[in-house]
Order: structure tokens, then sequence, then C-alpha cells
């Protein structure tokens, strides 16, 4: 959605969900809220979580890789 209007489905963008509040993508235009970067928000956040949300950010996971207690023992020893 731009100034311009929409150009996505013959030019009907749909309005945000729930899930978008907060987000710095997310602008007002004629009394409603619009994604500038998605046209149907609503289907990015079906899967879960938005790609494109900037007020979610991604937790870090610690890949815990499994340690042979063998080799382990053997490196402390030194």
């Amino acid at each position: 959605m731009t100034a311009n209007g929409c150009s996505y489905n013959g030019g009907i963008c749909h309005e945000t969900v729930e899930a978008c509040d907060g987000c710095g993508r997310k602008v007002e235009f004629s009394s409603s809220w619009f994604c500038s970067a998605c046209p149907e928000p609503s289907t990015k956040w079906k899967t879960g979580h938005c790609n494109l949300a900037t007020h979610v950010s991604k937790a870090a996971a610690a890949a815990q890789q499994k340690i042979n207690p063998l080799k382990a023992s053997k490196r402390a020893r030194r």
C-alpha cells in the first residue's frame, strides 16, 4: 500500500491483523491500517510468524552438540 494506492489484486489491499500491532511497516491510509510491505498480512501470519515483522525477534537457538564422554575425559586430563 502506497499513497498512490494498491497494485495488488485489482487495487484491493487487506487491512492489518492484530499480530501486526507494533510493527514498523504498519502505515495508516484513509483511517485504516495497512502493511507497507505485504498486501495481505493474514497470509504472512498463517504459519506462525511474519518474516517481515519488525517487532518480532527470532530467538537464537543454541545448538547443543552431543559430546562423547570418553573424548571429554581425555581432554580434561591434559
